[in-house]
């Protein structure tokens, strides 16, 4: 996408983000004509469905406080405090007073465990899934990443991916998705080799 529309890519690591007003600041900072990618967000912060957790969090420890407030040191100091609001806040284009063009890209692996008001259309327009690599998207990527248009390793490829002839993940005929990455990751670079030398 970035490549395509001459953009730059910012990988922003919400993790790594101490606060809202970090937050503020490196989005501000960040150029216009941007790929603003924030992979694994299920992970990245809570988000997952947050506002529930705290109200059920608060009744378990209602009759404990101090153990409450020994967990929430404790996970003050462990992680990152960007919250919801400001995440949101961002997604709705309230900074956007700066200017420029900018493409936010969210990943994750479970959609379903992320507040909807996160993933709610009109905040995120695009919900992409994006499936197991078929044999035509591994030739987009071979073309794009290490310039192989064919390749005499191809027609293994995709039986790999295709799930059929000999090779068909070397699980007999059970799909291995670990196992068949590794061996289209091997035969990709045994083609980059080769078209490097």
């Amino acid at each position: 996408m970035a490549n395509l529309l001459g953009y730059y890519v910012y990988n922003l690591e919400l993790t790594a983000v101490k606060d809202n007003t970090e937050l503020e600041k490196l989005l501000i900072a960040t150029s216009s004509r941007a790929v603003i990618v924030i992979e694994d967000i299920d992970c990245s912060v809570d988000l997952t469905g947050q506002r529930v957790k705290m109200r059920e969090k608060e009744k378990e420890n209602e009759n404990n406080q101090v153990l409450h407030r020994l967990g929430m040191e404790e996970n003050e100091t462990k992680s990152s405090k960007i919250t919801l609001s400001e995440l949101l806040n961002f997604i709705d284009g309230l900074w956007y007073a700066c200017g420029g063009e900018r493409i936010i890209v969210f990943t994750t692996n479970y959609v379903e465990r992320l507040d909807p008001v996160l993933i709610r259309r009109g905040r995120m327009d695009k919900h992409i899934e994006m499936s197991y690599c078929s044999f035509e998207g591994f030739k987009v990527l071979a073309k794009n990443y290490i310039g192989v248009e064919w390749h005499e390793l191809f027609p293994r490829i995709e039986r790999l991916l295709g799930g059929g002839g000999d090779d068909a993940g070397g699980c007999g005929g059970e799909f291995d998705a670990e196992e068949l990455g590794r061996r289209c990751r091997g035969v990709l670079g045994e083609c980059g080799e080769g078209a490097r030398g």
